[in-house]
């Protein structure tokens, strides 16, 4: 079904003439580990809740390790350029899934039986309530991305920059960010046993206390980040293949005004995975929208009307102000409650 409307999708993501044919060879290859790909991110949940962090961090290492030692073989060694990019990500995504299959027999507080098997319309509700606020973000972050990588492309070709500069650099940036984002998700997702537990034994005061520990690492750790995209984004950019001269110079525009406010982005990314811990996912679901959809998606849409390609750029640190701001509001009206 995937690679039926694959070239639809490449176009609605913003692929021009020039990079469809990576892109439909990319996107061809690595439907084939979606299966894998879901055991991986269903069941490194599962072996965490039985009180095995250690075997899901190594699956996912396994996976990664893989990934990072056969991307160059595959690509200069064999010359398969972006397709071998492509059957690294598989291979390691196989190699995570088998690992975690294999924790099936060893678990430790679940016992898998018939009955586990048999869908039930109340456990589903309440894994359905839970989940919509992760389930919300990214579908927000897929949409965000294709509604950018258009604009970009579009007021891209009216600029100095061409269409395919803007396009490749803010998917380097997004890239960047999210590699760091995914660090801030798993301390808040490791805390959420810790939230939850607690707060359903009524220790409020531990789930509070766990929760600025949480806030408090996480914002050191986009200090740290914020100076190095500040200070130091061509060291980032040359990770990737340094180009020409307005390449350089965009791609560090990107780094240094979409992911200006990141300091702040901890705040809103701990408070709603709190939030879902604590079991109260309608405060959860407003702060995934509130970023991504009430104030970038139309950030992304309008300043560019006024300030060109550029305003793409400064739909990152608006948005994030923005929804600061909001889980500023919604935590003081909520904390003494908790």
């Amino acid at each position: 079904m995937f690679n039926l409307f694959l070239e639809p999708l490449c176009r609605l993501f913003g692929a021009t003439e020039d990079i469809l044919p990576y892109a439909m060879d990319y996107g061809r290859i690595i439907s084939y580990g979606i299966v894998f790909s879901s055991i991986d991110s269903g069941m490194a949940g599962m072996i965490r809740a039985d009180g095995s962090p250690k075997y899901s961090m190594a699956g996912l290492l396994v996976g990664c390790i893989t990934n990072i030692i056969l991307d160059p073989i595959f690509i200069f060694c064999f010359n398969l350029g972006v397709k071998g990019a492509a059957w690294a990500t598989i291979i390691g995504q196989i190699l995570n899934a088998f690992l975690y299959l294999a924790y099936i027999w060893r678990f430790k507080s679940i016992k898998l039986d018939k009955k586990c098997f048999r869908i039930s319309r109340k456990v589903m509700a309440k894994v359905s309530s839970l989940g919509i606020s992760s389930f919300i973000t990214q579908i927000a972050i897929v949409l965000i991305m294709a509604v950018t990588n258009n604009i970009l492309v579009s007021y891209g070709a009216r600029s100095k920059y061409g269409a395919e500069i803007p396009l490749t650099t803010i998917g380097i940036t997004m890239k960047v960010n999210q590699i760091v984002s995914a660090v801030l998700l798993g301390l808040a997702t490791g805390a959420q046993p810790i939230w939850g537990y607690n707060y359903g034994s009524g220790q409020k005061d531990r789930v509070k206390q766990a929760y600025r520990i949480v806030l408090t690492v996480s914002t050191c750790m986009l200090i740290l980040a914020f100076l190095v995209f500040q200070f130091a984004p061509m060291r980032i950019v040359r990770l990737f293949g340094s180009e020409s001269e307005l390449y350089n110079e965009f791609a560090v525009k990107c780094f240094r005004i979409f992911l200006l406010a990141c300091p702040i982005n901890g705040l809103q990314m701990a408070t709603g995975i709190f939030f879902q811990a604590i079991g109260k996912p309608t405060q959860a679901a407003v702060l995934s929208l509130s970023r991504q959809i009430v104030y970038l998606l139309p950030a992304t849409l309008l300043l560019p009307l006024a300030l060109g390609v550029e305003g793409a750029l400064w739909a990152g640190p608006l948005a994030d102000a923005l929804a600061f701001i909001t889980t500023l509001v919604m935590l003081k009206l909520y904390w003494k409650k908790i």
